[in-house]
């Protein structure tokens, strides 16, 4: 299991920066200052976090002036817990590992509450695009426009 506060810094950052691009939703790419200054990454940490995502298929690279990342399929088809499974493994816990350690009366039934838990955070992962994420951010900030009309 990846649950929210095992998730890295690393892999924050990356689910930030491929969030960052599914929301300017343009085949234009979009250099790494931008998107560093906007998400508030170490510009170095995240030449370093694009290229392994590029190496998972997740953003393409352009290079020259225009260059920059663009999402390498749409973001309706990129989920969450890819991109924390590809950068931290599975995304379910390894259950199995946990019942051999049984021994304990009660060690059961708490290793299948932990696993439960597991498999609902990963599920929640697994079913969350960043399409799902970007309607969501879009719904805040429209919910929150100021209005200065009297």
């Amino acid at each position: 299991m990846v649950a929210p506060n095992a998730v890295s810094q690393k892999c924050r950052y990356a689910l930030r920066a491929i969030f960052e691009l599914a929301l300017r939703n343009t085949t234009n790419p979009v250099k790494i200052h931008d998107i560093a200054l906007v998400q508030a990454i170490p510009p170095r940490f995240l030449e370093v976090i694009f290229a392994e995502l590029k190496h998972g298929g997740f953003v393409e690279s352009r290079r020259g002036n225009d260059g920059g990342y663009i999402l390498a399929r749409p973001a309706q088809n990129l989920t969450v817990g890819e991109v924390i499974g590809f950068l931290q493994g599975s995304t379910r816990r390894n259950a199995r590992a946990d019942r051999q350690k049984l021994g304990l009366i009660g060690d059961y039934v708490f290793s299948k509450m932990w696993e439960n838990i597991s498999d609902a955070i990963a599920d929640i992962y697994n079913n969350t695009t960043f399409a799902d994420l970007v309607k969501i951010e879009q719904a805040q900030r429209e919910k929150y426009t100021p209005n200065y009309v009297i």
